[in-house]
């Protein structure tokens, strides 16, 4: 099982939109899914059209760990639906979401111990059925955010075109060097996503540069440009693989192309790494 966390230090550079992207390619590619929304402003469960019966949310999880069966509290997405009808398998779809709330900002705290950093590996340790889990942290390097870290096996960072967030994406490849060093011995970056891309951008054509520069191959093709319909397909809570016109079908295919090459690089050091 795939576990990786989407990360960005710097807010606002589309880090849950990228998470949503990636479920609906994996959804349409029909990888088993699970969706762990860990900000909490739970951006994520709200794009994923997530309807909740009695489940627990992810931060009454968290803090009942030892005892806490995230399988039985995941809620399917929405999107499954759509899915269903549009597949010609007998095999039904997953994608399912463990809930977030702002009950989860109580670990949103630079003071965490180990004990505390283990609480989300303690509840992944007991998930079965799933090829690929995607964790969406708050746009920090708080309690949270190295929760999932610990539980992940790789980190996917997002980052735009500008130079705040470039630097920001430098600062957090030192920050997982350091935690890896200290606190996850095995986690590995799985790359850098460039969002947001305006392909006219005198200014964003440089700092793709710069990044092409600065992190080698760990920036990953595709880069996702911007979208002018990104917010209403946010909005109605659809996947984008299920929105009609060519905008949405061009953006399903960089989020297909980029979830391959996230896959792909997994692999790659995996072997690389139990030599």
């Amino acid at each position: 099982m795939q576990v990786v966390s989407i990360s960005s230090l710097k807010g606002g550079v589309g880090k849950t939109s990228v998470t949503l992207g990636l479920a609906s390619a994996a959804l349409s590619a029909g990888i088993p899914t699970l969706v762990v929304d860990l900000d909490p402003h739970a951006d994520a469960t709200t794009g994923l059209g997530v309807q909740a019966n009695d489940q627990m949310d992810i931060g009454r999880l968290l803090k009942n760990a030892r005892r806490g069966d995230l399988a039985a509290n995941v809620v399917p997405s929405g999107w499954v639906g759509n899915a269903v009808k549009r597949s010609s398998s007998t095999t039904a779809p997953v994608l399912d979401v463990a809930m977030g709330s702002a009950y989860s900002g109580i670990y949103d705290r630079p003071d965490l111990g180990k004990r505390d950093l283990r609480r989300l590996s303690t509840l992944l340790d007991r998930v079965e059925g799933y090829r690929l889990v995607l964790i969406d942290c708050p746009p920090s390097l708080n309690g949270l955010t190295r929760m999932a870290w610990t539980a992940s096996n790789r980190v996917l960072l997002v980052a735009e075109p500008g130079l705040f967030s470039v630097a920001g994406t430098e600062r957090t490849m030192r920050a997982i060097e350091l935690f890896k060093n200290e606190f996850a011995p095995n986690l590995m970056p799985a790359g850098i996503v460039a969002n947001r891309v305006r392909t006219g951008s005198n200014e964003h054509a440089f700092r793709l540069n710069e990044m092409k520069q600065m992190f080698g191959d760990l920036l990953l093709s595709p880069t996702i440009a911007e979208q002018a319909n990104w917010q209403q397909i946010q909005g109605a809570a659809h996947a984008v693989h299920h929105w009609p016109g060519e905008s949405a079908k061009q953006a399903a295919g960089y989020f297909d192309d980029l979830l391959r090459a996230l896959l792909d690089s997994g692999r790659m050091r995996n072997r690389v790494a139990r030599r």
